[in-house]
């Protein structure tokens, strides 16, 4: 898919590195499926880059604007899921 992923200019390289892998693991449990263990690991990252609830909510619809892939309900079924399970969003 062709898209901009938000970002911010305050964050360092590996930072952005980190959240952009976030991104595309949100994107893959819309389109392949996803490892839950692994895509709650990015998030645990991403939320380290972005600890305010605020900057995640902007960043999550920026993000679905965009791509049409919602962070919120990627994460809201990963949760839900058991450890070695496989997250898709339908």
């Amino acid at each position: 898919m062709e898209f901009s992923y938000p970002m911010s200019y305050d964050w360092s390289t590996d930072e952005l590195i980190d959240v952009i892998a976030f991104y595309e693991a949100v994107e893959k449990a819309y389109t392949k499926g996803v490892e839950r263990d692994h895509i709650l690991d990015l998030y645990r990252r991403f939320k380290e880059i972005v600890p305010s609830k605020a900057q995640e909510k902007n960043l999550g619809m920026e993000y679905e604007e965009m791509s049409g892939f919602s962070i919120y309900k990627a994460m809201k079924k990963a949760k839900e899921m058991l450890s070695g399970e496989i997250v898709k969003v339908s």
